[in-house]
């Protein structure tokens, strides 16, 4: 349960490197998993045998509150584990993650059960006020009674937190709460997740993880001027706010100040040639899993997704997970602007010099083998769905910040180093939009013109 406003989130970007965040309390790798049918979306279930019926609601209740990724907006830096007060970037304004702590004065503590579940479905708080979609309640409309029932055991069960969240920081109009309830009208569906007796099991329970707890679309989406999904492009790709961490330069992982908000790039996660279409099934599943597959590796606020849920997932979810996605008709946004020849060939002079010794200049990268060199090893650029997002910011940082994954094994990608100008590496805004543009153009990739104000805005 996610207070983070979607529109900086699911936090997404499929490329190369980087796998951060802090853990869930206790442990979820151990929850075994049922077939699930096609009737009733289902949980890992507890060992009743082992647990009392309280016990093993809070059992199914913490997955749950994993698979819905709470932990990441509802944990300020250096705060209590869901005490809230992470400050979330929007277009209207600052919002401050809600304390969802049982903590009776600052948390959620007076709050029942069906108070919980109308936040959920409806977006209204215990005093019935409207809440902002940076609590993804469109996508949690979907989830069942039972599981918002085992959530709350959950979320009652953790230690209270006495904190209170700073005061929201929206703009006018943006700061009248009740101009939800028309914002609602228009773009929030009140409906559980209906299973389509048409697919399988394992479909049906990937199509109520990714669009309900999950809540994919809320970043891979693009949104309108009012900030609702845009649903004929679901899934195709989305632009949000997010912390800048750290930089690679050399081998070694820079800190970069706090506050360096800056936008990142959802990708696209159909089928399509732009998107998921060159990977496989199990890559999927690998990548929700662990964080890592042939193809890429969770960097930037994805790696905090992944290590912060889907990773805690069971395997037979994340698969699930996998196959809905690569069920999904393929689509694809409109290429705004075309690369020009010029730009084309100053982008391939940059590669050359900067890039083409580890991917290679047929794009295809180095894979990891007994004979490769260990520091040139890369993923492919060839498809890459990072590259080919609708827009380019996510690419933009990899190339000004560098990419790694925090912890080294024999399966990671190297660190990649950034570009970035004030590491001394005299690459300008120019050059690494050109850049961009060739990598986003080559090798059948398909990707809009990259402005050098584009670049600007990400230092």
């Amino acid at each position: 349960m996610t207070l983070r406003y979607r529109f900086r989130s699911i936090r997404a970007a499929i490329a190369a490197a980087v796998l951060i965040g802090m853990p869930i309390p206790g442990s979820l790798n151990a929850l075994a998993q049922d077939a699930p049918t096609a009737e009733a979306p289902m949980t890992p279930p507890a060992d009743s045998a082992a647990q009392s019926p309280q016990a093993a609601l809070i059992q199914k209740g913490q997955y749950l509150v994993a698979a819905g990724d709470c932990v990441s907006c509802h944990t300020r830096p250096g705060g209590e584990p869901f005490a809230g007060g992470l400050p979330l970037k929007t277009p209207f304004g600052t919002i401050y993650s809600a304390n969802i702590t049982p903590d009776a004065d600052t948390g959620i503590g007076g709050w029942s059960e069906a108070q919980l579940a109308r936040a959920m479905h409806e977006g209204i708080d215990d005093q019935g006020h409207h809440l902002y979609p940076a609590f993804p309640y469109t996508a949690y409309t979907k989830v069942t009674d039972e599981d918002v029932q085992a959530i709350y055991a959950y979320l009652k069960s953790v230690a209270p937190v006495s904190y209170a969240p700073p005061k929201n920081e929206m703009s006018f109009p943006f700061n009248q709460r009740g101009l939800m309830a028309i914002w609602n009208r228009l773009f929030l569906k009140d409906a559980r997740y209906q299973p389509d007796s048409s697919k399988s099991a394992e479909w049906n329970r990937g199509a109520y993880l990714v669009e309900g707890l999950g809540h994919c679309g809320a970043c891979h989406t693009p949104r309108n001027q009012l900030g609702g999904e845009r649903a004929s492009l679901a899934l195709t790709g989305g632009v949000y706010q997010d912390d800048v961490i750290d930089a690679v330069h050399e081998q070694d992982v820079v800190r970069e100040d706090e506050g360096m908000v800056r936008p990142w790039a959802a990708v696209d996660l159909t089928p399509s040639p732009r998107g998921l279409g060159a990977w496989s099934t199990d890559d999927i599943a690998a990548y929700l899993k662990t964080g890592h597959n042939i193809r890429a590796g969770a960097f930037g606020p994805m790696a905090e997704v992944v290590a912060n849920s889907t990773s805690h997932l069971t395997d037979a979810d994340t698969r699930a997970m996998a196959v809905y996605l690569k069920s999904l008709t393929p689509a694809a946004q409109e290429i705004a602007k075309s690369v020009t020849p010029d730009q084309m060939r100053q982008g391939e002079i940059a590669f050359t010099v900067r890039c083409g010794d580890c991917h290679l200049p047929t794009g295809l990268g180095s894979p990891r083998t007994a004979d490769a060199d260990p520091t040139k090893v890369s993923p492919p650029l060839v498809g890459n769905a990072i590259i080919q997002a609708p827009d380019p910011a996510s690419l933009i940082n990899i190339i000004l910040y560098g990419a790694h994954e925090t912890t080294l094994n024999d399966k990671s990608w190297p660190k990649m180093p950034g570009f970035e100008l004030d590491f001394g590496l005299g690459m300008d805004d120019d050059q690494i939009s050109y850049l961009a543009d060739y990598v986003r153009n080559s090798w059948g990739n398909q990707g809009g013109a990259v402005d050098p104000k584009d670049v600007a805005r990400q230092r």
